[in-house]
């Protein structure tokens, strides 16, 4: 959900828009930049309105902007020519923001902050960091390279249910067929013959027959239930509840959860070593968990601060698992914490990759069956009589 929060930080007032799941983390991801909050408001949205917001090709603009710096141009030089070349005109506009705020004199991070709904308070945080090192473009290759990292798993993720949604989608499709055109015109044939049925048989050409007689009053009770679906699901409090709802499935929750601790520590490790103290870090990789481990981690906060380890803190609170623990306790002990945590993640993707793989192989064969059971006992039950009847009558 979109925030607007408006926000005082020294004399500068500024109205920021944040995307988070409620007010509380809204108003504390801007706390968190060094913003005193006024005012917040949530934006009012739909269903539709992701689709009519381009969004800002951050990972795009990172690459570009390193080649130009590596090539010997300044900040101010790198990003105008970046600007002038852009033609989207939404995204144009940002980055001609960002110019106007470096000649005034602003570093690239406050600049930055003035457009949060291109840039997250993460690639804030590194860029800040990098302004008291001088490693720009260190700082940008890390965040690069963490962006791919994360896109590659959800490409896994896409690419292994691609499959599945395709033979879902044909195998409801043959069905659908069956059930509204060949079965009504098989049940006025058995009707003209007269002939007994069984009972499963006559039971599917009922279902064709009132399919034949109210079919477009279906077809609109379809549509309507398919509106009142998209209106669910365009309220935050119904997808809340969902997905608590999913993450209560014993084997898909704790591959939710492996999946969001995965990016939370590579969001953690990135932050870590770009300099950022371990409090401000948690505070900004809160909004990347769901729910039932935002408030896990709000409790690891609280020891943490207090003076407990990062492990004891994480096991404490269910947010490691046994190898992820044994590293963490490696990293306290080298002083690594940061690089540690990146092998956590990576160990993480890599038990994932295992995980969809072994579940693509298990399902897609079973999901071949059921759908191949399903319109098997379709034809079969059509046919049935007739195959009766040719017993009869030998």
């Amino acid at each position: 959900m979109i925030y607007q929060i408006k926000a005082l930080r020294g004399r500068d007032y500024s109205t920021l828009r944040i995307e988070a799941n409620s007010e509380a983390q809204a108003t504390s991801q801007v706390q968190a930049q060094g913003y005193s909050v006024i005012s917040t408001q949530a934006e009012a949205t739909s269903f539709w309105s992701g689709f009519n917001q381009r969004k800002f090709p951050l990972v795009l603009f990172s690459q570009e902007l390193l080649t130009l710096i590596e090539a010997g141009l300044n900040l101010l030089e790198a990003i105008e020519a970046l600007s002038e070349k852009e033609f989207r005109p939404e995204i144009k506009q940002v980055l001609v923001g960002v110019v106007r705020a470096l000649n005034e004199g602003k570093t690239i991070s406050i600049a930055m902050e003035a457009y949060p709904q291109a840039f997250p308070a993460l690639y804030i945080a590194a860029i800040r960091a990098s302004e008291k090192t001088g490693g720009m473009a260190e700082s940008l290759k890390r965040y690069i390279a963490y962006q791919s990292q994360v896109e590659q798993v959800k490409k896994k993720v896409i690419s292994a249910s691609i499959y599945p949604v395709i033979l879902i989608c044909t195998g409801g499709l043959v069905t659908l067929f069956l059930m509204v055109y060949v079965v009504p015109r098989f049940a006025h044939i058995y009707e003209e013959v007269g002939s007994d049925l069984p009972f499963l048989s006559s039971l599917l050409l009922a279902w064709g027959t009132f399919l034949d007689a109210h079919g477009s009053m279906i077809v609109l009770g379809l549509v309507l239930a398919l509106a009142a679906i998209v209106g669910l699901l365009s309220q935050e409090s119904v997808r809340r509840r969902l997905l608590e709802w999913v993450w209560q499935i014993p084997t898909l929750g704790e591959r939710l959860r492996i999946i969001q601790l995965s990016r939370f520590y590579r969001s953690l490790s990135m932050l870590l070593i770009s300099g950022i103290p371990i409090m401000s870090s948690l505070s900004m990789v809160s909004g990347l968990l769901a729910p039932p481990l935002r408030l896990k981690l709000q409790s690891a906060s609280s020891l943490i601060s207090e003076g407990q380890p990062i492990s004891v803190a994480m096991e404490q609170n269910g947010l490691s698992t046994p190898i992820a623990l044994r590293m963490l306790r490696v990293g306290e002990r080298s002083g690594m914490i940061g690089e540690m945590m990146e092998r956590v993640a990576s160990f993480y993707d890599d038990e994932t990759a295992r995980w969809i793989d072994w579940f693509t192989k298990l399902f897609e064969p079973l999901l071949m069956l059921v759908i191949g059971i399903v319109i098997g006992m379709v034809v079969l039950l059509l046919y049935m009589p007739i195959f009766d009847l040719a017993g009869s009558i030998q």
